[in-house]
């Protein structure tokens, strides 16, 4: 074999050589490529035959059980769906209520229970507001005023497949900061007189000191007149509290004035009487029900005559 052959035989084996490997590494790189998305193909069709999927959850409810003058109870009801075949665990709840920006209040309700299989479930969340802890931390918060809320909450859950997840969820709203209405009894006018038993009419003056109306539904009350209980009476029809406003509500009693004394003949004078009266009106609010206290201490009044009984009905209400 002459000399100059060598060459080319060497080169042509390098050359074969070169090109098996290139294959090897294209059938290797191929196959890797191909186990992946058979095994991406795989996991896709088993999640989509199981029904594995991600839980949703929405804010469908806020509202307010109970409000005072020293809290308000909050819930929060959120729907959560489980489009997945098995439970899945809620790990833990963390909320925030903030007002512009500050915080008012925030918590954890960890383990929260579970959400069953192809289901929902309306998750109530619990918030207790207390309104010191407001105004001790902000000196803008008024009594009697209405502040804007949002609430945050996080929903963590834990997921076949997917892991642990978070839910995030936001809501807007407000919230009332209540104040006590004033209440003042200008006059107590007499329908009918008699030492044994009087028919009369309370005139009461209410004041609501609130940003929002007071439907006011009833009063649970006691009077007191010269340091003697003449008891209460039931309010004969709902009325409306104007916010920032004053009413006048006139309410009908009985009582016996023999039992004040000496200190009847001086309401019969016309020189007034001093009068205490304590007790709760129920009230709607656009935000619920509210049951609010009222009280009156050190308080003086009139009493009036109607004109069948020697009295003037057009006489000045004014002490």
């Amino acid at each position: 074999m002459a000399s100059s052959d060598k060459p080319e035989i060497i080169d042509r084996d390098v050359k074969e050589k070169d090109h098996k490997e290139d294959d090897k590494d294209e059938e290797k790189g191929g196959f890797i490529d191909k186990v992946k998305d058979f095994i991406q193909d795989i996991g896709e069709k088993i999640e989509g035959a199981i029904g594995f999927g991600k839980p949703t959850a929405d804010v469908t409810e806020i509202h307010f059980p109970t409000i005072n003058l020293e809290k308000a109870d909050i819930v929060v009801d959120v729907l959560i769906k489980n489009p997945n075949p098995v439970p899945i665990p809620l790990i833990d709840i963390n909320y925030l209520i903030e007002s512009d920006g500050r915080k008012l209040i925030s918590g954890l309700i960890p383990d929260a229970g579970t959400i069953r299989a192809h289901g929902e479930e309306t998750v109530k969340i619990p918030i207790h507001l207390v309104y010191d802890d407001i105004k001790n931390t902000y000196d803008d918060i008024k009594p009697g005023s209405i502040i804007p809320y949002k609430i945050k909450v996080d929903f963590i859950v834990d997921v076949p497949i997917f892991g642990r997840l978070t839910l995030p969820l936001e809501k807007t709203g407000e919230i009332p900061i209540p104040y006590k209405p004033d209440i003042d009894l200008e006059t107590i006018k007499f329908e009918r007189f008699s030492f044994e038993e009087t028919v009369a009419v309370l005139h009461l003056k209410l004041e609501n000191k609130n940003d929002f109306d007071l439907g006011l539904n009833a009063l649970d009350y006691e009077v007191w007149l010269s340091d003697v209980s003449i008891g209460g009476a039931e309010l004969a029809e709902s009325t409306k509290l104007d916010k920032n406003g004053i009413n006048y509500v006139d309410i009908p009693i009985t009582f016996k004035p023999k039992d004040f004394g000496s200190a009847l003949w001086d309401m019969i004078r016309g020189k007034g009487t001093g009068y205490s009266m304590k007790g709760h009106i129920n009230v709607d609010t656009p935000f619920g029900a509210m049951k609010l206290p009222i009280s009156k201490e050190g308080g003086t009044t009139r009493l009036k005559k109607s004109k069948e009984d020697g009295g003037d009905e057009d006489e000045d209400d004014e002490e």
